[in-house]
């Protein structure tokens, strides 16, 4: 612990606020970890998750601690951070064993894209970034702004389906259901995107993505590579119009299944521009 955090003494003395918030911080995600470094305070990291690739020189300077569903508990303890940041009920036997332990541990379960907003202000907070966070949110919102008018010019909205995992088939979670919304498509799915967990998202029936008939598919297959091929050779797929227009594409996980910066900027920003392309040739 920062002898700044130790002594309240020598914060009452001086002006820096940033000696309030944790100096020592290990991020069980990748988000977390992305926006500490967009804040310009990737100095307090001292542990990532071993998923984490945004920004890629983290995986360079920081120590890998963490999967999702796991963690090196012994090595996150020898690291002596004063705040261990996570994601989710997922991560609640991760946590329950760092707080057994005396660790500060703070888990955010942001699931919309307000709520990755809120998440990103209170972690600007936490380490006395508060106008720089704001400034750099400023900027995401005013940018999906853009990209939502840009979509209302659409003379017609494409049916998406969006492919988290694909055996069995898994549907888009809240965050990237609204970042569809806002980049000009339509969710085939909206009411499983009400679902948090991924086993409530579960589509038993794929005649039932046939019969829906999306003009356009993503896949995001958490981590494992998308193929295309995989799809056309459903059974019954060929009329779908995503599949005889090819109209597939893959999203990497890590630029829109991480609730964070990634699917504000780069995510959003790739679905609509597929979008628009999309429009030009069918709308």
């Amino acid at each position: 612990m920062s002898e700044k955090t130790s002594d309240w003494r020598a914060l009452a003395t001086g002006k820096d606020t940033s000696g309030y918030g944790p100096q020592r911080i290990v991020c069980l995600t990748e988000e977390p970890t992305e926006w500490l470094y967009l804040l310009g305070e990737e100095r307090r990291i001292v542990g990532i998750s071993g998923y984490t690739v945004r920004p890629p020189r983290a995986r360079e300077e920081k120590p890998r601690v963490s999967a999702f569903l796991s963690a090196k508990i012994d090595k996150i303890v020898e690291l002596q951070p004063d705040c261990v940041i996570g994601f989710s009920d997922l991560q609640a036997d991760i946590a329950s064993q760092l707080v057994k332990k005396g660790i500060q541990v703070t888990i955010f379960n942001q699931r919309s894209v307000a709520e990755i907003f809120s998440m990103m202000y209170q972690l600007a907070a936490m380490v006395g970034q508060e106008a720089r966070g704001l400034e750099l949110m400023q900027g995401m919102q005013r940018r999906l702004l853009e990209i939502e008018q840009a979509a209302a010019t659409l003379k017609r909205r494409p049916r998406v389906y969006f492919e988290e995992w694909y055996d069995p088939h898994i549907s888009a979670i809240a965050w990237v259901s609204e970042v569809i919304g806002i980049a000009g498509g339509d969710d085939c799915f909206p009411e499983l995107a009400r679902q948090a967990m991924g086993k409530d998202r579960i589509i038993a029936d794929g005649g039932e993505i046939v019969r829906r008939n999306p003009d356009i598919i993503f896949g995001s297959w958490c981590g494992r590579k998308f193929r295309p091929e995989h799809v056309v050779a459903r059974p019954g797929w060929e009329n779908v119009n995503a599949v005889k227009n090819k109209q597939l594409f893959e999203i990497k996980s890590a630029e829109i299944l991480q609730p964070g910066p990634a699917a504000l900027t780069d995510g959003v920003e790739q679905i609509h521009r597929i979008i628009m392309n999309w429009n030009q040739d069918h709308g």
